[in-house]
């Protein structure tokens, strides 16, 4: 596999070459990041029509992306809003002479961080994040386990990790997918939705007709579902 840049239309391109048969043009969030993955064999030239002929396309998907709204970077403060699964819920911070953080989600609207009382800012960020994520994996463990048994799988290995352009990857032959962290920050139906994509990719590689049966089947409000996650404000990465 080979990544270099090109410039088109005034674009920033990145293009990747690897042993796949067709190829793909996307345009990934925050910022709109056009990215090509093409087989080994076209040339450059090829590519650059490809992305030539989307241009509208590239175009309007990277509008899509400015207006989107955005998170502004948090100081995990008092009176500060965090997403919990879709919801928003005010922050207090509390200090105490205990070491350790801690959190307490008070009502469906409030959250209380008990943090040491040399704690910075930093320091309130991961452990904030670390609950996020343990929170996220309650969730996801017995989503995975559900649609992996209603799609015949195997269990597969999976983690959750931070990613800058996807919701969720997936490896089917290591029998692994992987979840983008900030999903415990949107509604739990995305995790579902997520989950049963990179799963459905176990069945069908493709984007094709046969994985689009799948997510049809077993979620027939998928394609509402994503739209409304693609909706939903962005950390700034």
């Amino acid at each position: 596999m080979s990544i270099d840049p090109m410039e088109i239309a005034g674009f920033n391109v990145e293009i990747i070459r690897k042993a796949i048969k067709n190829l793909h043009v996307g345009v990934y969030p925050p910022h709109g990041h056009v990215r090509v993955a093409a087989p080994l064999a076209v040339s450059d030239d090829a590519i650059r029509i490809a992305v030539l002929t989307r241009l509208s396309w590239i175009k309007r998907k990277r509008h899509a992306f400015e207006k989107q709204p955005r998170q502004s970077e948090r100081e995990f403060v008092s009176g500060e809003t965090h997403y919990v699964f879709g919801r928003q819920c005010r922050l207090r911070i509390e200090y105490w002479s205990g070491k350790r953080h801690e959190i307490d989600m008070q009502a469906a609207d409030r959250l209380l961080l008990m943090a040491p009382e040399m704690s910075d800012t930093n320091q309130r960020r991961a452990f904030f994040e670390k609950w996020q994520r343990e929170e996220l994996r309650k969730i996801a463990a017995p989503v995975i386990t559900t649609w992996a048994k209603r799609l015949n799988l195997e269990l597969p290995a999976w983690g959750i990790k931070r990613m800058k352009t996807k919701w969720g990857s997936c490896n089917p032959d290591a029998g692994r997918i992987w979840i983008n962290s900030e999903l415990a920050k949107k509604p739990k139906i995305c995790t579902d939705y997520i989950v049963l994509h990179e799963l459905a990719h176990f069945i069908s590689p493709r984007h094709d007709d046969e994985f689009i049966a799948v997510l049809d089947t077993m979620m027939p409000t998928w394609r509402q579902v994503r739209s409304d996650l693609n909706a939903l404000p962005i950390a700034e990465m």
